[in-house]
């Protein structure tokens, strides 16, 4: 019976919201939220919705009333509760827009805590629209069953970035070829760690060189082939949480 109870709500619709989630709460959806709802995939009075607010949990909540550019919804009783992924934080230059929301999205499907941009010498798309970024994040959240939605930081250079770190252990995607294979490197790294993702172009040899000789930096090969950042971002944090992970 339970089984078939959760396999009915799974098959709900997801919404985050930035409401605190009770039972008898009722939620104002804001406009976009209102016309998927109601004009996307055609919900009406009385139909039931899961939504979540990364912190309480996720909650079945039941449409109340609907107007045309807006709904409220009340909450009816909690489904999960509050889970966390492993503290990861993806350290990555930023690139080409779509490419950029690519890794936005694919980091927040597998497990990204915090996404810090740094910039480089390379760098090539220093500015981030920090906002577009975390509504990015939060539809992938919404469609992977996640119950928190990672946060995203400002940008900052990367050297600024190291000199505030501290002893979290830190992947490093060289791409020079001589570093440690990913998996063996991967299986001794525990929670919490970043990534490290660097440009279009990669790190320059003095930045290379600062990074390795910082301890807490492991370096890692992805490979005889040079990756893109987005393709490297999803071959690393697959095999960290292959072997390391909460897979």
């Amino acid at each position: 019976m339970t089984e078939n109870i959760m396999r009915e709500n799974y098959t709900l619709p997801r919404l985050h919201v930035a409401d605190a989630l009770t039972a008898g709460a009722e939620i104002a959806l804001p406009r976009e939220a209102a016309h998927y709802l109601t004009n996307v995939i055609r919900k009406s009075v009385g139909d039931s919705v899961r939504v979540f607010n990364g912190e309480g949990g996720e909650w079945r909540a039941e449409i109340a009333a609907v107007g045309k550019k807006s709904a409220m919804l009340s909450v009816t009783e909690k489904l999960r509760e509050p889970t966390a992924v492993p503290d990861v934080t993806l350290l990555f230059a930023p690139v080409r827009k779509h490419r950029t929301a690519f890794m936005i999205e694919k980091g927040t499907e597998l497990g990204v805590r915090t996404f810090q941009p740094v910039l480089t010498s390379r760098t090539q798309f220093p500015r981030l629209n920090v906002e577009k970024a975390r509504l990015q994040a939060v539809e992938a959240a919404e469609q992977t069953e996640r119950l928190d939605v990672p946060d995203i930081l400002e940008a900052k250079p990367l050297l600024d970035v190291l000199a505030a770190w501290d002893d979290t252990p830190i992947l490093f995607a060289d791409e020079a070829g001589d570093a440690g294979e990913a998996r063996d490197v991967c299986s001794k790294l525990t929670a919490p760690l970043a990534i490290l993702i660097g440009p279009e172009g990669g790190f320059t040899d003095a930045e290379r060189k600062e990074l390795r000789a910082l301890p807490n930096v492991h370096p890692v090969t992805l490979g005889p082939r040079i990756l893109r950042a987005d393709t490297a971002t999803v071959a690393l944090l697959s095999v960290w949480q292959s072997v390391n992970g909460d897979w």
